[in-house]
Protein backbone atom coordinates (compact mmCIF):
# COMPACT_ATOMS: atom_id res chain seq x y z
CA UNK A 1 0.00 0.00 0.00
CA UNK A 2 1.30 3.72 -1.00
CA UNK A 3 1.67 5.63 1.73
CA UNK A 4 -0.49 8.39 1.05
CA UNK A 5 -2.25 11.47 2.65
CA UNK A 6 -5.19 13.35 2.51
CA UNK A 7 -6.20 16.87 3.51
CA UNK A 8 -8.93 18.34 3.68
CA UNK A 9 -9.29 22.16 3.81
CA UNK A 10 -11.05 24.75 5.43
CA UNK A 11 -11.29 28.22 6.38
CA UNK A 12 -10.00 27.29 10.02
CA UNK A 13 -8.77 23.89 10.38
CA UNK A 14 -6.75 21.29 8.46
CA UNK A 15 -8.28 17.76 8.86
CA UNK A 16 -5.72 14.96 7.73
CA UNK A 17 -5.79 11.32 6.97
CA UNK A 18 -2.75 8.80 6.37
CA UNK A 19 -3.96 5.51 4.98
CA UNK A 20 -1.01 3.55 5.64
CA UNK A 21 -2.11 3.48 9.76
CA UNK A 22 -5.25 5.17 9.39
CA UNK A 23 -4.25 7.76 11.89
CA UNK A 24 -6.34 11.06 11.48
CA UNK A 25 -5.66 14.13 13.07
CA UNK A 26 -6.69 17.70 12.80
CA UNK A 27 -4.77 21.01 12.83
CA UNK A 28 -4.96 24.86 12.17
CA UNK A 29 -4.99 25.97 9.15
CA UNK A 30 -2.59 28.95 10.52
CA UNK A 31 1.73 28.92 10.41
CA UNK A 32 1.71 26.84 13.71
CA UNK A 33 -0.63 24.49 12.58
CA UNK A 34 1.13 24.05 9.32
CA UNK A 35 3.91 23.25 11.46
CA UNK A 36 2.08 20.69 13.80
CA UNK A 37 1.22 19.01 10.40
CA UNK A 38 4.56 18.74 9.18
CA UNK A 39 5.89 17.07 12.41
CA UNK A 40 3.00 14.75 12.25
CA UNK A 41 4.18 13.43 9.51
CA UNK A 42 7.42 13.18 10.24
CA UNK A 43 10.72 12.57 8.88
CA UNK A 44 9.64 9.64 6.37
CA UNK A 45 8.91 11.22 3.00
CA UNK A 46 5.27 10.50 2.14
CA UNK A 47 4.53 8.78 -1.56
CA UNK A 48 1.67 11.74 -1.90
CA UNK A 49 -0.08 14.36 -0.33
CA UNK A 50 -3.58 15.00 -1.73
CA UNK A 51 -5.79 18.01 -1.39
CA UNK A 52 -8.72 19.54 -2.88
CA UNK A 53 -8.34 22.85 -4.53
CA UNK A 54 -10.06 25.62 -2.07
CA UNK A 55 -9.33 28.75 -3.56
CA UNK A 56 -7.73 31.14 -0.74
CA UNK A 57 -7.71 28.26 1.77
CA UNK A 58 -5.05 26.06 0.28
CA UNK A 59 -3.19 28.89 -0.49
CA UNK A 60 -0.99 28.49 2.75
CA UNK A 61 -0.38 24.55 2.45
CA UNK A 62 0.76 24.94 -1.21
CA UNK A 63 3.00 28.31 -0.14
CA UNK A 64 5.01 26.16 3.06
CA UNK A 65 5.03 22.90 1.37
CA UNK A 66 5.32 22.83 -1.99
CA UNK A 67 8.97 21.32 -2.97
CA UNK A 68 8.96 19.69 0.29
CA UNK A 69 6.28 17.32 0.08
CA UNK A 70 4.78 15.43 -3.31
CA UNK A 71 1.55 17.50 -3.46
CA UNK A 72 -1.30 16.74 -5.98
CA UNK A 73 -4.13 18.99 -6.12
CA UNK A 74 -7.11 17.38 -7.34
CA UNK A 75 -10.71 18.39 -8.23
CA UNK A 76 -13.24 18.86 -5.46
CA UNK A 77 -16.11 17.43 -7.52
CA UNK A 78 -13.94 14.20 -8.97
CA UNK A 79 -12.96 13.92 -5.26
CA UNK A 80 -16.28 13.60 -4.31
CA UNK A 81 -17.74 11.46 -7.06
CA UNK A 82 -14.82 8.87 -5.88
CA UNK A 83 -16.51 8.46 -2.57
CA UNK A 84 -19.85 8.11 -3.62
CA UNK A 85 -18.45 5.64 -6.70
CA UNK A 86 -16.95 3.84 -2.85
CA UNK A 87 -20.31 4.05 -1.45
CA UNK A 88 -19.73 6.60 1.05
CA UNK A 89 -22.37 8.93 1.45
CA UNK A 90 -21.56 11.00 4.38
CA UNK A 91 -19.44 13.95 3.69
CA UNK A 92 -17.49 15.39 6.90
CA UNK A 93 -14.08 16.80 6.89
CA UNK A 94 -12.52 13.42 8.72
CA UNK A 95 -14.27 11.69 5.84
CA UNK A 96 -13.32 13.77 2.87
CA UNK A 97 -9.63 13.44 4.06
CA UNK A 98 -9.62 9.71 4.13
CA UNK A 99 -11.79 9.61 0.53
CA UNK A 100 -8.73 12.18 -0.56
CA UNK A 101 -5.91 9.79 0.36
CA UNK A 102 -7.58 6.74 -0.50
CA UNK A 103 -8.31 8.13 -3.93
CA UNK A 104 -4.27 9.61 -4.67
CA UNK A 105 -3.40 5.56 -4.13
CA UNK A 106 -6.27 4.18 -5.92
CA UNK A 107 -5.45 6.42 -8.83
CA UNK A 108 -1.70 6.38 -8.45
CA UNK A 109 -1.92 10.48 -9.01
CA UNK A 110 1.01 11.74 -9.61
CA UNK A 111 2.88 14.97 -8.06
CA UNK A 112 2.45 18.47 -8.97
CA UNK A 113 5.52 19.84 -10.10
CA UNK A 114 5.89 22.57 -8.05
CA UNK A 115 4.99 26.23 -8.77
CA UNK A 116 7.24 29.09 -9.20
CA UNK A 117 7.83 31.26 -6.70
CA UNK A 118 5.98 33.98 -8.47
CA UNK A 119 2.87 32.38 -9.56
CA UNK A 120 0.59 32.82 -6.50
CA UNK A 121 1.63 36.60 -6.65
CA UNK A 122 0.77 36.82 -10.32
CA UNK A 123 -2.41 34.99 -10.16
CA UNK A 124 -3.57 37.40 -6.85
CA UNK A 125 -2.77 40.36 -9.86
CA UNK A 126 -5.16 38.19 -12.24
CA UNK A 127 -7.90 38.13 -9.97
CA UNK A 128 -7.59 41.60 -8.81
CA UNK A 129 -7.41 42.72 -12.65
CA UNK A 130 -10.80 40.23 -13.81
CA UNK A 131 -12.82 41.69 -10.56
CA UNK A 132 -11.74 45.60 -12.08
CA UNK A 133 -13.13 44.25 -15.51
CA UNK A 134 -16.08 43.07 -14.32
CA UNK A 135 -16.60 46.45 -12.07
CA UNK A 136 -16.07 48.76 -15.41
CA UNK A 137 -18.55 46.69 -17.31
CA UNK A 138 -21.22 47.03 -14.86
CA UNK A 139 -20.81 50.46 -14.07
CA UNK A 140 -20.84 51.34 -18.05
CA UNK A 141 -24.00 49.79 -18.57
CA UNK A 142 -25.42 51.17 -15.48
CA UNK A 143 -23.80 55.08 -16.79
CA UNK A 144 -26.45 54.15 -20.20
CA UNK A 145 -29.83 53.94 -18.26
CA UNK A 146 -28.35 57.06 -15.62
CA UNK A 147 -30.08 60.47 -15.60
CA UNK A 148 -29.08 62.26 -12.37
CA UNK A 149 -25.68 64.85 -13.04
CA UNK A 150 -24.43 63.63 -9.83
CA UNK A 151 -24.38 59.92 -10.27
CA UNK A 152 -22.75 60.44 -14.20
CA UNK A 153 -20.47 62.52 -12.67
CA UNK A 154 -19.44 59.82 -10.08
CA UNK A 155 -19.78 57.06 -12.42
CA UNK A 156 -17.20 58.88 -14.71
CA UNK A 157 -14.84 59.49 -11.72
CA UNK A 158 -15.11 55.89 -10.89
CA UNK A 159 -14.20 54.89 -14.38
CA UNK A 160 -11.33 56.83 -15.04
CA UNK A 161 -9.83 55.46 -11.02
CA UNK A 162 -10.79 51.77 -12.57
CA UNK A 163 -8.46 52.40 -15.87
CA UNK A 164 -5.67 53.77 -14.04
CA UNK A 165 -5.64 50.70 -11.30
CA UNK A 166 -5.78 47.97 -14.38
CA UNK A 167 -3.05 50.07 -16.12
CA UNK A 168 -0.85 49.64 -12.75
CA UNK A 169 -2.04 46.29 -12.32
CA UNK A 170 -1.25 45.08 -15.92
CA UNK A 171 2.18 46.44 -15.63
CA UNK A 172 2.89 44.61 -12.44
CA UNK A 173 1.84 41.57 -13.97
CA UNK A 174 3.80 42.44 -17.38
CA UNK A 175 6.78 43.23 -14.92
CA UNK A 176 6.73 40.24 -12.45
CA UNK A 177 5.86 37.55 -15.79
CA UNK A 178 9.31 38.77 -16.93
CA UNK A 179 11.19 37.92 -13.39
CA UNK A 180 11.50 34.37 -14.49
CA UNK A 181 13.53 33.35 -17.35
CA UNK A 182 11.59 30.77 -18.49
CA UNK A 183 8.32 32.55 -18.31
CA UNK A 184 10.09 35.25 -20.07
CA UNK A 185 10.92 33.43 -22.99
CA UNK A 186 7.37 31.44 -22.81
CA UNK A 187 5.89 35.17 -22.89
CA UNK A 188 7.86 36.53 -25.86
CA UNK A 189 7.23 32.70 -27.97
CA UNK A 190 3.21 33.54 -26.94
CA UNK A 191 3.43 37.18 -28.26
CA UNK A 192 4.66 36.26 -31.48
CA UNK A 193 1.33 34.99 -32.40
CA UNK A 194 -1.00 36.97 -34.19
CA UNK A 195 -4.26 37.61 -31.95
CA UNK A 196 -2.28 37.06 -28.58
CA UNK A 197 -1.43 40.19 -27.22
CA UNK A 198 0.98 40.91 -24.80
CA UNK A 199 -2.12 40.67 -21.34
CA UNK A 200 -3.54 37.59 -23.04
CA UNK A 201 0.11 36.23 -23.16
CA UNK A 202 0.37 37.01 -19.22
CA UNK A 203 -3.04 35.40 -18.57
CA UNK A 204 -2.49 32.04 -20.70
CA UNK A 205 0.96 31.66 -18.47
CA UNK A 206 -0.71 32.52 -14.95
CA UNK A 207 -3.98 30.14 -16.12
CA UNK A 208 -1.61 27.54 -17.56
CA UNK A 209 2.03 27.55 -15.76
CA UNK A 210 2.12 24.02 -17.61
CA UNK A 211 1.83 25.29 -20.82
CA UNK A 212 4.65 23.63 -22.99
CA UNK A 213 4.63 20.52 -20.91
CA UNK A 214 1.56 18.82 -22.09
CA UNK A 215 0.96 17.21 -25.10
CA UNK A 216 -1.85 18.30 -27.59
CA UNK A 217 -4.73 16.24 -26.58
CA UNK A 218 -4.08 17.32 -22.50
CA UNK A 219 -3.60 21.02 -23.10
CA UNK A 220 -7.32 21.07 -25.13
CA UNK A 221 -8.49 19.11 -22.17
CA UNK A 222 -7.04 21.10 -19.49
CA UNK A 223 -9.11 24.19 -21.13
CA UNK A 224 -12.21 22.34 -20.98
CA UNK A 225 -12.36 23.03 -25.27
CA UNK A 226 -11.85 19.23 -26.03
CA UNK A 227 -15.04 18.16 -27.48
CA UNK A 228 -16.68 15.26 -25.10
CA UNK A 229 -18.48 12.42 -27.53
CA UNK A 230 -21.77 11.47 -26.22
CA UNK A 231 -22.89 7.64 -27.57
CA UNK A 232 -24.68 4.90 -26.13
CA UNK A 233 -25.67 1.98 -28.46
CA UNK A 234 -27.39 3.29 -31.83
CA UNK A 235 -28.03 6.67 -29.75
CA UNK A 236 -25.20 9.68 -31.19
CA UNK A 237 -25.88 13.05 -29.08
CA UNK A 238 -24.25 16.10 -29.86
CA UNK A 239 -20.28 16.49 -28.54
CA UNK A 240 -20.00 19.64 -26.62
CA UNK A 241 -17.64 20.92 -24.48
CA UNK A 242 -17.13 20.68 -20.65
CA UNK A 243 -14.85 21.41 -17.45
CA UNK A 244 -11.51 22.46 -18.09
CA UNK A 245 -10.33 26.30 -16.41
CA UNK A 246 -12.66 28.71 -17.37
CA UNK A 247 -10.74 31.22 -16.90
CA UNK A 248 -8.19 29.87 -19.26
CA UNK A 249 -10.49 29.85 -22.05
CA UNK A 250 -12.29 32.95 -21.34
CA UNK A 251 -8.41 34.82 -22.11
CA UNK A 252 -8.55 32.50 -25.63
CA UNK A 253 -11.79 34.44 -26.80
CA UNK A 254 -11.09 37.22 -27.91
CA UNK A 255 -7.53 36.14 -29.00
CA UNK A 256 -9.74 33.76 -31.41
CA UNK A 257 -12.33 36.81 -32.45
CA UNK A 258 -9.25 38.45 -33.63
CA UNK A 259 -6.97 35.64 -35.39
CA UNK A 260 -10.59 34.40 -37.37
CA UNK A 261 -9.79 37.88 -38.83
CA UNK A 262 -5.64 38.62 -39.01
CA UNK A 263 -3.95 35.08 -38.53
CA UNK A 264 -3.85 33.47 -42.33
CA UNK A 265 -3.78 29.80 -40.64
CA UNK A 266 -6.57 30.36 -38.29
CA UNK A 267 -8.64 32.74 -40.70
CA UNK A 268 -8.43 29.97 -43.24
CA UNK A 269 -9.71 27.54 -40.93
CA UNK A 270 -12.63 29.45 -39.48
CA UNK A 271 -14.12 30.33 -42.82
CA UNK A 272 -13.85 26.80 -44.31
CA UNK A 273 -15.89 25.66 -40.90
CA UNK A 274 -18.44 28.48 -41.67
CA UNK A 275 -18.38 27.50 -45.29
CA UNK A 276 -19.50 23.71 -44.25
CA UNK A 277 -22.81 25.26 -42.61
CA UNK A 278 -21.06 24.90 -38.84
CA UNK A 279 -22.02 27.41 -36.66
CA UNK A 280 -20.15 30.18 -35.76
CA UNK A 281 -19.40 29.86 -32.13
CA UNK A 282 -18.56 25.83 -32.70
CA UNK A 283 -16.10 27.70 -35.12
CA UNK A 284 -14.40 29.87 -32.71
CA UNK A 285 -14.31 27.47 -30.06
CA UNK A 286 -12.24 25.23 -32.66
CA UNK A 287 -10.26 28.33 -32.76
CA UNK A 288 -9.69 28.44 -29.47
CA UNK A 289 -8.35 25.21 -29.40
CA UNK A 290 -5.98 25.64 -32.16
CA UNK A 291 -4.33 28.78 -29.79
CA UNK A 292 -3.66 26.53 -27.52
CA UNK A 293 -2.42 24.03 -28.71
CA UNK A 294 -0.09 26.11 -31.12
CA UNK A 295 0.93 28.12 -28.30
CA UNK A 296 1.53 24.66 -26.17
CA UNK A 297 3.75 23.37 -29.34
CA UNK A 298 5.55 26.56 -30.16
CA UNK A 299 6.53 26.98 -26.01
CA UNK A 300 7.38 23.21 -26.05
CA UNK A 301 9.42 23.70 -28.58
CA UNK A 302 11.39 26.70 -27.84
CA UNK A 303 10.50 28.97 -30.86
CA UNK A 304 8.27 31.80 -32.37
CA UNK A 305 5.51 32.05 -34.48
CA UNK A 306 6.29 31.71 -37.68
CA UNK A 307 4.07 32.18 -41.67
CA UNK A 308 3.45 29.08 -43.33
CA UNK A 309 5.24 29.00 -46.63
CA UNK A 310 4.13 28.22 -49.42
Amino acid sequence: MKDTIGIDISKDTLDAHRLIDNEARQFANSVAGLRALRRWIGAAMPDLVAYEATGAYHAALERGFAGVLPLVKVNPLQARRFAQARGTRAKTDAVDARALAMMGAALDLVPDAPADKNQPALKELQIARMALIKERTRLLNRSKTQSLTLLKRQAKARLEQIKRQISELEDALLDLARQCPKRARAFDILCSIPGLGRITAVAILVECPEIGTLSRKQIASLAGLAPMTRQSGQWRGKAFIQGGRKFLRDALYMPALVAARYNPDLRQKYQAMTSDGKPAKVALTALMRKLIELANALVRQDRKWTPKTA
